[in-house]
């Protein structure tokens, strides 16, 4: 044996004196020199530095004279050259809070210092050091977890990123362990999240929110003042105290994102007032200047919050929406395109919005209808407005109609095509392009349905959710390698109004059988679902721009 593994012996040996006294006595506080020669040792070898980790956590309590420089010397093993040494030392910091939990603010700060480590066996037990504490003290400890999770002006950007994966990976998953008493811990964790929620990326914005979604406090029983909470969060996040900039795109990005974020709790009683009131004020009277491709993924929104709106709501909206379908539904002189998917949303927000408040159809689409108000404007001539209205209602019927048979004969030639595919690469863009026409079929036919009693002279507005919006329906295709183009994405570069991805209204374009349903099924192939699927996929930057860190990060 060498003179050195000699002298680690001796000292693994001393160790176990010390500690075997300490067992021993009853009145531990008094064996304040083996306590010493503990700490003493845990500056010496590896294999001491190791079996001191272990006592000086184990015997802390007793010495509170001794605290600081136990704990100096522990947190030196944790600094240690040697692998070994800071893995044992990591293990032993939860047992400084067993029976001094007063620290465990200060023990899960030097935990997150240390989640950035690129070892995975110094991480495993890191993870397990602070899920001990977690489970010890549940309030205590993520408490002093979500300090680091909101952004400061000391913030570590990469400590961060490892607190927040560590609280989605380990602590979401067993918050019916974690969260108890339930109420009392789940309140206290929706607390912690609203702090932290001041500058996150779209990505981390959303994963605070599913969680919060998934907590009995927000769960179906819970009251519309809870519904109405989340949504507050969201608005929060909307910006929407903010002057909108149309060339904000990351504004816009994050206005539509938490729209759809929001859907589900005004479908649950949650007001969407505020919503509302920022998109007629602010982004209504800008539709032409938003980004073509973020003009659809609104359209959506607002078709699919439309039947969650109140009178006065509707009211307030509804002029907009109808101002809009007389832009994208064409009149049967000018030639122009038509979006499909834009008419199939403004139909269908035109319907919900009218069938709450059908006499403000009067003065906005010429229809007579009574309900014995002062608003009903019965005296007043507004016959042009209706024909208008009902001649561009009869354009989009033609449309539709001369497109779902192009689509129709499409189908059959898919169907043919995809008999005689050889390769799956041939299979998956032929499957694409079926799903994009069914897509298209869905869309045509609730256009037909949502006109058809707009012909009436006091039409019976659609007002339940029966009819169901073609992209909610709608496989996801797969990405085409053919064309980007897609209806109601970026127009072509021949396009010359704002519709883009459009089949022509004027008669002889594409008279060729084959061009035409060639031309059809380019405008389908690729149809959106919903910002790239439910939830969007928008990135936005951190907001705050002070620090702009994070930028693009974030996904929806």
């Amino acid at each position: 044996m060498s003179e050195n593994q000699s002298e680690e012996v001796q000292q693994i040996e001393k160790l176990y004196e010390f500690s075997e006294r300490l067992n021993a006595s009853k009145d531990k506080s008094q064996n304040v020199e083996d306590y010493e020669g503990i700490i003493k040792m845990s500056k010496t070898s590896m294999k001491a530095k190791q079996l001191a980790s272990q006592l000086i956590p184990r015997y802390f309590k007793f010495f509170p004279s001794l605290s600081t420089e136990a704990f100096d010397a522990h947190m030196d093993c944790i600094d240690d050259g040697d692998l070994g040494v800071r893995v044992q030392a990591i293990r032993g910091l939860p047992l400084f809070c067993k029976d001094t939990p007063d620290i465990i603010s200060k023990i899960v700060d030097v935990l997150v210092q240390l989640l950035n480590t690129e070892e995975p066996v110094e991480r495993d037990a890191v993870h397990k050091a602070l899920m001990s504490l977690i489970r010890q003290d549940p309030k205590a400890s993520s408490t002093a977890l979500f300090t680091h999770a909101g952004v400061t002006p000391t913030t570590d950007d990469q400590i961060r990123e490892k607190v927040l994966s560590f609280i989605r990976e380990k602590v979401f998953p067993i918050k019916g362990e974690l969260l108890k008493p339930q109420e009392e811990m789940e309140r206290h964790i929706t607390d912690l999240i609203k702090q932290s929620l001041e500058d996150v990326t779209g990505g981390e914005f959303k994963m605070f929110m599913d969680f919060l979604t998934t907590l009995s406090i927000f769960g179906g029983k819970a009251p519309q003042e809870r519904m109405q909470e989340l949504v507050e969060i969201i608005e929060g996040q909307a910006d929407l105290n903010a002057q909108f900039e149309v060339s904000d795109t990351d504004h816009i990005d994050r206005l539509i994102s938490c729209l759809q974020l929001a859907l589900p709790f005004f479908a649950r009683g949650a007001p969407s007032s505020r919503f509302l009131s920022y998109l007629n004020q602010h982004i209504m009277p800008v539709f032409d200047k938003l980004p073509e491709e973020r003009k659809l993924d609104l359209l959506k929104a607002l078709a699919d919050i439309s039947p969650y709106t109140t009178a006065q709501e509707a009211r307030q909206l509804l002029p907009s929406i109808v101002q809009l379908l007389k832009i994208y539904m064409p009149a049967r002189k000018t030639g122009e395109e038509m979006n499909f998917t834009y008419v199939e949303c403004l139909l269908y927000a035109f319907h919900h919005l009218a069938h709450k408040v059908p006499n403000a159809t009067n003065s906005l689409c010429g229809y007579k209808i009574v309900t014995g108000q002062p608003s009903d404007r019965l005296g007043e001539d507004f016959s042009e407005l209706n024909k208008d209205f009902t001649e561009r209602l009869t354009v989009v019927e033609d449309l539709t109609k001369a497109t779902m048979k192009k689509l129709t004969q499409g189908m059959t030639e898919h169907n043919k095509a995809m008999s005689a595919a050889k390769t799956d690469e041939e299979k998956a863009s032929i499957k694409t392009k079926k799903q994009n026409t069914t897509t298209g079929l869905r869309t045509c036919n609730n256009i037909l349905a949502m006109t058809k009693p707009l012909h009436a002279k006091v039409p019976p507005f659609i007002g339940d959710t029966n009819l169901n919006l073609s992209w909610k329906e709608a496989t996801k295709p797969l990405a085409s390698t053919t064309t980007k183009t897609t209806i109601g994405g970026k127009r072509p570069a021949n396009s010359n109004n704002g519709s883009g991805n459009n089949v022509s209204a004027k008669k002889g374009r594409g008279s060729g059988g084959a061009m035409q349903s060639q031309l059809v099924n380019k405008a389908f192939e690729g149809i959106s679902s919903y910002g790239a699927g439910r939830g969007g996929n928008r990135n936005w930057g951190r907001r705050g721009g002070g620090r702009g860190r994070g930028q693009g990060r974030g996904h929806w």
